[in-house]
């Protein structure tokens, strides 16, 4: 009886090994029918030159250009400062001041030496016309006249020199008022009240906060485009700052491009430019590391294809390529620049060649194709595949855990039959 139970146990196992076989077969004779059977549908694009769009960004750090640092322009004692550090000051605000009564003193004596000069002036005139009149009358020689006239003409240059130096202290004077030279927030001072500074001493900083500047090096090629495209009126690009390390939400900015340098630095081979961006609620700082991103920056009559449609082959990146029979076949390409969903191909491809653009992953060289009409929208179709990958997985997980239970009863199966076979070993 137990030889008969083994036996048939036996011949079971033998119809489920031959029915997996044969379920594996019918799978592979599918498959192949597949390939070789109806054409598979797949969107196709056919390679013609057009013009991208790069959204191209570099590395750069913020920076302030009308930064001012104040300085003393007088020497004296540092008596008042007019201004709590870190706030926002406004051009011609009062700053500091230092020891005015001393120039206000030189001021005025200044003024005494002009009037004592317009008045020997006025004296020395009289002389002199009443020196002409006398040699009019031969009541004085004529050298004695010319001495008179002269020393007229002497002290009216007195008084212009008198007053050079009245205004000469007027201005040490105003400068003992020390304003602010520009508008922005300023820093923290660098001498303290009660210290005597000299001519040239440096005070304090003020920072503008309304703008940035913002320098940074072009790729030469990159450099090139942006020429070429900023001579044209209608060229709309713009520069946008990007803060890469800053969390918590850090708003992009935007400005222009105001310059871009006109030699080529031999060491990189790249160009300067400098972008400018309003900072109207002054919430980022010089010095800053930040991206510039160049938006509206183009390459002109290129051939690009979807990201999509690249794949990785044995020989390299590569794409798939339709002869006239719609059969896929595995073309080697050399990728370019990125452009969002787009990149560029440097070789591989000609102008009239049809490309896959679809769900590359399921297709293989030799395959009949049913060509479907690609709208040129790249981004549309790395969405959908996106979307159908994710699909995929998420199928795919309840599937494995089916599979390690099905395992599990295979494993039953298996003791069980190792059971029977200790039992039959142990009869005979």
């Amino acid at each position: 009886m137990k030889k008969a139970r083994f036996f048939g146990l036996t011949v079971l196992m033998i119809l489920v090994v031959l029915t997996s076989d044969a379920m594996a077969g019918s799978e592979d004779d599918s498959s192949d029918g597949g390939k070789q059977g109806s054409p598979t549908p797949a969107k196709v694009m056919t390679m013609a030159p057009r013009d991208i769009k790069l959204d191209k960004s570099y590395p750069a750090q913020l920076r302030n250009e009308r930064e001012a640092t104040v300085i003393a322009r007088v020497r004296g004692l540092l008596e008042e400062q007019h201004f709590q550090p870190g706030e926002q000051v406004e051009q011609g605000d009062h700053l500091y001041t230092i020891e005015p009564d001393v120039y206000q003193a030189a001021v005025n004596e200044r003024k005494a030496d002009v009037e004592s000069a317009r008045a020997k002036a006025r004296q020395s005139k009289q002389d002199a016309n009443r020196a002409r009149e006398l040699l009019q009358e031969n009541a004085i020689s004529e050298q004695q006249a010319e001495l008179k006239i002269a020393q007229s003409r002497v002290d009216q240059a007195a008084i212009t020199q008198a007053e050079a130096a009245l205004e000469s202290d007027r201005i040490k004077l105003d400068y003992t008022q020390v304003t602010a030279p520009v508008t922005g927030q300023i820093g923290l001072s660098r001498v303290n009240v009660g210290n005597v500074v000299d001519s040239g001493t440096a005070l304090v900083t003020i920072t503008p906060l309304d703008t940035l500047e913002v320098r940074f090096q072009l790729p030469l090629e990159d450099a090139f485009e942006l020429r070429r495209q900023r001579q044209n009126q209608n060229a709309d690009i713009a520069a946008v700052l990007e803060f890469p390390n800053l969390q918590g939400g850090a708003a992009d900015l935007k400005g222009s491009i105001d310059f871009l340098g006109a030699s080529v630095d031999r060491k990189t081979s790249t160009v300067s430019a400098e972008a400018v961006f309003d900072n109207k609620n002054h919430l980022y700082l010089p010095g800053q590391f930040v991206r510039v991103q160049l938006k509206g920056l183009k390459r002109y009559h290129v051939l690009a294809v979807p990201e999509i449609a690249i794949t990785q082959g044995l020989m390299g990146p590569r794409v798939f390529t339709l002869d006239d029979d719609d059969v896929t076949h595995a073309t080697n390409v050399t990728p370019g620049e990125v452009a969002g969903p787009w990149v560029i191909i440097s070789d591989g491809l000609e102008s009239g060649d049809r490309v896959i653009v679809s769900d590359p992953g399921a297709i293989e060289a030799g395959m009949k194709i049913k060509p479907q009409e690609f709208h040129g929208d790249a981004e549309a179709i790395s969405a959908q595949q996106e979307q159908a990958q994710s699909g995929a997985r998420s199928e795919q997980n309840p599937s494995q855990g089916d599979q390690s239970g099905g395992g599990d009863e295979h494993s039953d199966a298996a003791a069980s039959a190792s059971d029977h076979d200790g039992q039959a070993d142990g009869d005979q």
